[in-house]
């Protein structure tokens, strides 16, 4: 008999508490630090102000919200998208699902490393976690993708651009680098095409342009199972975002209905019906 069960606690209250514990800690609100100081006039520059402009304290809300950028927190996606992903991984894992977890875009890693730690938590040992990103920032706009005309992400390089070095010792402070987790470094344009990647049972896009968000779509969504979770991070924070996923649907998977569901005023899921 094992020591939560000999002790009354549940397998479920186990793994629920290592959930929630992983959870504050990759957004940090454990240690509660602040939005980047140094590039918070920059950022404001590049995106327009709007929900980056913050304080340059901790703010609880801001950060449920994913709406500052942290100086040390693993993740910039917030405590609802975590627990959105949360909802996804666990979904498809105990509802047999099959297929890998694939991030594109993954910043330092967070939303790859709670992926990892959820499938950890249920013992499942027949799926990966694909960590997809240039790990050198965004590319500069192409001329031939209308929407992105006005991006200049690829100006926040020293902030966006975290090496895939870095990034797998973040899995393996966590004690979650192994087998289990592959990198796919490179522009999506080059490396998803080709990706090795079978069946995807949890998709998500944090690519923030329209041709990144296109890329992955392309590449990724018809290997996404029935049943899969696709999970669009940016989409109501880039216009960009929002068009290439319409524009996907409808001109690749025009007999398919997206029910899109919101997240938490940024981004938003679906569970895929068909395939």
């Amino acid at each position: 008999m094992g020591w939560g069960i000999h002790m009354g606690i549940s397998e479920q209250s186990l793994r629920d508490m290592y959930l929630d514990l992983m959870r504050d800690i990759l957004i940090n609100e454990i240690y509660k630090d602040p939005p980047m100081k140094p590039v918070r006039g920059k950022l404001k520059k590049i995106l327009g102000g709007g929900k980056y402009e913050a304080d340059q304290s901790f703010d609880v809300d801001r950060r449920t919200l994913g709406q500052d950028w942290p100086s040390v927190a693993h993740s910039m996606i917030g405590r609802k998208r975590m627990d959105n992903l949360r909802l996804a991984v666990s979904s498809v894992v105990e509802n047999g699902v099959p297929g890998d977890m694939v991030e594109t875009g993954v910043w330092r890693g967070g939303a790859c490393i709670y992926m990892r730690a959820i499938l950890k938590s249920y013992g499942a040992t027949d799926r990966t976690v694909w960590v997809c990103d240039s790990f050198e920032g965004l590319p500069k706009p192409d001329a031939a993708y209308v929407a992105d005309k006005d991006d200049m992400l690829y100006k926040a390089a020293d902030v966006l651009a975290i090496s895939k070095e870095q990034v797998a010792n973040n899995f393996r402070i966590y004690g979650l680098l192994d087998d289990q987790v592959r990198f796919l470094k490179g522009w999506f344009k080059d490396t998803l095409p080709t990706a090795p990647i079978d069946q995807i049972a949890v998709l998500r896009l944090d690519g923030d342009m329209y041709q990144s968000t296109m890329d992955a779509l392309q590449a990724l969504y018809p290997k996404v199972s029935p049943g899969g979770y696709v999970i669009i991070d940016d989409y109501h924070a880039l216009d960009s975002c929002s068009q290439a996923v319409h524009d996907y649907l409808k001109n690749e998977q025009p007999d398919e209905v997206a029910d899109i569901k919101e997240i938490d005023g940024t981004g938003v899921y679906w569970v895929r019906q068909s395939a």
